[in-house]
């Protein structure tokens, strides 16, 4: 079947993970953070994402903002920067307003000009991906912005994927879900999802039952991959 609807995870899919920590490593006060501020970055999503699986599988579920400052305080402290209030403090504030990869606003005006339906689905919370958005300005080439808080559980439980269904009324293999992690790339797929990777790292691909049907190295061609 065509495709109606292009979801997308939204932290380091539509939004830069890395850019609070380039940012601050860049400004006055935060000379500390300007050699380590990579593996902070790497450090801090890491963990996030650590965090959101244990809880899942767990049954301890709580906001991602929770989950985010704890994959914080882990990488302050494996980096040698634990202690410095102010630079916690000031990257937590940067998560609030990522900046977008630089072809996302073109290529989300793209879909939806070709009439597509257009939403995020992420581990976020509500008031963390309106600020994301809003800061970035695509609120309008948007239709949704759906977060794991009305199920209670993260990615890549089933429960997360039915939302998109729930909300938009089509059928899984109209959907094309475009993630940058590959675990949830291939969740997606196993879903029964039309799936493309934003390898941008160029990472191995997981080693897990179920592939994406796409992997690219930004999100530049997902239009003619929606079949616009």
């Amino acid at each position: 079947m065509p495709i109606t609807t292009c979801v997308f995870d939204a932290y380091g899919t539509l939004f830069d993970v890395a850019a609070a920590a380039r940012q601050a490593a860049a400004e006055p006060g935060f000379e500390s953070l300007q050699e380590k501020w990579p593996d902070l970055a790497n450090y801090w999503r890491l963990k996030q994402l650590q965090y959101t699986w244990l809880r899942a599988v767990a049954d301890a579920h709580a906001d991602f903002w929770d989950v985010t400052q704890d994959g914080l305080d882990w990488a302050l402290e494996a980096t040698g920067l634990d202690g410095n209030a102010t630079l916690r403090q000031r990257l937590l504030d940067l998560y609030w307003e990522l900046q977008t990869y630089p072809e996302v606003p073109a290529m989300l005006a793209a879909l939806k000009a070709g009439g597509l339906q257009t939403a995020i689905l992420s581990n976020g919370s509500p008031p963390m991906l309106d600020g994301a958005v809003q800061s970035a300005g695509i609120g309008d080439v948007l239709d949704d912005v759906l977060s794991v808080e009305s199920v209670g559980v993260f990615k890549p439980h089933s429960k997360v994927y039915d939302l998109v269904q729930q909300r938009f009324g089509c059928a899984r293999d109209e959907v094309l879900f475009v993630s940058s992690n590959g675990w949830d790339a291939a969740g997606a797929s196993g879903y029964g999802f039309v799936t493309t990777w934003v390898n941008r790292a160029q990472e191995p691909m997981d080693r897990l039952p179920w592939k994406p049907a796409h992997v690219l190295s930004d999100l530049t061609t997902i239009p003619q991959i929606a079949g616009l």
